[in-house]
Parts: structure tokens; C-alpha cells; sequence
């Protein structure tokens, strides 16, 4: 069966994320657990702390996964936006540590023109200290890029830098995101060019640390560094991409999709294509 869901709101109160997790036939999710567009936040109550529990446990939620806010660049050079990015890291971790979700997804952020030496330090040394505070077991999972300007973290090469430079090893883990991956010059159109792809990750990075992937066709093309999702086959990747991507060992991780939210196809339909895709 697959394992396969979207990034769900958690309008009114985290707890009903599962609500509507369930309504759209996802057995798993991935959500915010504050507003993402800004550095303040209101503590968790308890009562939708043992609400969101107890959902998930009833529902049978396989798994649910916390994506960092869009803020935070662990990557920054400005030390106020580093200082915040770092304790939004940290804040982050807590969290789901109290609500018992496994895994927290962070992009690595921009070096701004300084450089990805200076990057690779910072995104180290943010991730480094969080983990030694932190007693959970909660996973950070560094997502991919899609190359776009100043970004880290667009070449397996360059994920494998930063999860060397990374003391707690199990601390650590990727997302793989299908649309970053193309559009960052990684082809996933075909069966060779997705096992070829996955062989490169695993002598690499090793397959093993892909925790989740985020299931998003993309408008640009391959090596266009434009991080721009596409509904599920109607961008370059196409039908057939998703069909070999479904098919391949990504197939049986947990699938999370961030498609776009417009008239042309609603997020149950997205969801539909892809059962469709994976028989």
C-alpha cells in the first residue's frame, strides 16, 4: 500500500491537521506547527498536544512529518537572521519532540554570495549544536534544492558535505524532492534515468538516509533551477517520470505531496493520479 499524503493546514489547532489529513484518504501527512511566515509563536497547549495523539493513534496515521517555517536560512551570514534561524531550528525540534513526530524536514538555505564554504560551516554548526541539546529522537531531514541562485544543499554532493560535517549522525536524514531534483539537472523522465539517479544517491549519500519524499512534478525543466511544483504529470517530469519514480524504490517511502492549489486539478485528484500511476 502506499504511503501517501500532503502538507495539511493546521488552521484552528494542530489536532485538526489530522482531521483533515483523514477527509483527504492520507494515511500520511506533513504540516507546520506554527505560522510560517513569521519568527514568533505561541506555545503548544497541551490539550491539542494530547488531541493531535490521540488522532493519529486512532486514525492509524502511518507518519507525520513537521517542515520548518520559511524563514529561518541556516545557511544566512547576518548573524541576527542566523541567531533566529538557529533558535527557530531548535524551537522546531522541541515541538516535535513534544507532539511525537519522528522527523522534521529544513531546507539549508542561502549563503547570499559568500559562498558555500561559509554555508557549509553555518548549516553545520546550526544543526550541531541543536542535536547536542537535544535528547529526543527526532530526525532532521535535509531537503534538496532545485539550484536556484546562493542556494545549498542542490548536488548530492553537497548534502553529503554537510551530513559529514554533522557529529550525531542518526540526528540526520533527506528529503528527497522530485521536482528540486529535476529542475537541479537530476532526470527522473525514464526507468534508466531514475535508476541511474538512485544508484548516483546511494554510492553517495547512501539510500538509506531518504526518509520521505516530497512528490511534486515541476514547471521548469531539467537543469532550469526553477523551484516551481507542478501538478502531478502535467509538468516535465510528465506521467511516464512519476509512473518509473512510483515503481522504484521511492515508491515505498512515504510520498508527500505539495502540488499547486488552483483549478485545474484538486488535491484528491492529484492524489488519484498517483494510485493510478503506481498500479
Amino acid at each position: 500500500m502506499l504511503r501517501l499524503g500532503f502538507h495539511v493546514s493546521i488552521a484552528g489547532s494542530i489536532d485538526q491537521a489530522v482531521d483533515v489529513a483523514v477527509v483527504m484518504g492520507c494515511n500520511v501527512f506533513q504540516m507546520f506547527t506554527r505560522n510560517p511566515r513569521g519568527w514568533k509563536y505561541a506555545a503548544l497547549s497541551m490539550v491539542e498536544v494530547e488531541e493531535f495523539k490521540s488522532k493519529t493513534l486512532k486514525q492509524g496515521i502511518d507518519s507525520v512529518f513537521v517542515h520548518m517555517p520559511y524563514l529561518p536560512n541556516l545557511a544566512s551570514p547576518k548573524e541576527e537572521v542566523y541567531k533566529l534561524s538557529v533558535a527557530s531550528l531548535r524551537e522546531e525540534v522541541k515541538r516535535c519532540s513534544i507532539l511525537g513526530v519522528p522527523f522534521l524536514v529544513t531546507h539549508l538555505g542561502s549563503h547570499l554570495g559568500l559562498g558555500k564554504t561559509q554555508g557549509f560551516k553555518r548549516i553545520t554548526s546550526a544543526i550541531n549544536s541543536v542535536l547536542a541539546e537535544d535528547t529526543s529522537d527526532v530526525t532532521i531531514l535535509l531537503e534538496n534544492t532545485a539550484g536556484t541562485r546562493n542556494s545549498m544543499g542542490s548536488t548530492f554532493g553537497d548534502i553529503r558535505r554537510v551530513i559529514d560535517g554533522i557529529e550525531k549522525q542518526g540526528g540526520v536524514g533527506v528529503c528527497f524532492d522530485t521536482c528540486h531534483a529535476f529542475a537541479s539537472g537530476y532526470d527522473l523522465r525514464d526507468r534508466e534515468a531514475v535508476t541511474g539517479v538512485l544508484e548516483s544517491f546511494d554510492d553517495t549519500i547512501g539510500f538509506e538516509r531518504i526518509r520521505l519524499v516530497h512528490l511534486n512534478d515541476s514547471k521548469g525543466g531539467l537543469h532550469s533551477e526553477i523551484d516551481r511544483h507542478e501538478h502531478i504529470g502535467l509538468g516535465r517530469i510528465g506521467e511516464e517520470g512519476f509512473k518509473n519514480i512510483l515503481h522504484s524504490e521511492l515508491g515505498r517511502l512515504p510520498l508527500i505531496m505539495e502540488t499547486p492549489v488552483d483549478e485545474r486539478r484538486t488535491d484528491l485528484e492529484n492524489m488519484e493520479k498517483v494510485r493510478e500511476l503506481a498500479r
